[in-house]
């Protein structure tokens, strides 16, 4: 649920023009790679979330001790990966921010204080 809103604030209100632009650009500093990142995480996340919601439906099913393990391993190794990334793209957006002047947003500003919230969040539900 917290990618999803990740995503969500970044690809609704992430992305914001100047009035005399019409060109967007990302509300962390005009750092495009910082909607990217938090987007990108967003998603992948969600999908891994799908994937292996699958896997522990299915889980009792299998009836191999080795392929049981594995699963568990790839678990748990993905979601330590993902642990760290979210701490990364919480301190990348959290920077970012900290560099945004006030005269560049707009609108937007909620969204963007809501996507670092919930990649803190992010951390510790991973």
């Amino acid at each position: 649920v917290f990618a999803l809103i990740v995503f969500a604030c970044l690809v609704g209100d992430g992305y914001t023009n100047l009035s005399e632009d019409p060109q967007l650009y990302c509300i962390f500093y005009h750092n495009e790679d910082a909607c990217r990142y938090g987007i990108g995480i967003g998603v992948l996340a969600f999908l891994a979330c799908i994937f292996f919601f699958m896997v522990d439906v299915y889980f009792p099913q299998i009836s191999n001790a080795t392929d049981r393990k594995y699963l568990v391993l790839a678990d748990l190794g993905f979601s330590g990966l993902w642990t760290f990334l979210w701490f990364i793209g919480f301190c990348f957006l959290t920077n970012q921010w900290s560099w945004t002047r006030a005269e560049d947003v707009f609108l937007g500003a909620d969204s963007a204080r809501a996507a670092i919230t919930f990649s803190f969040f992010s951390i510790f539900s991973w």
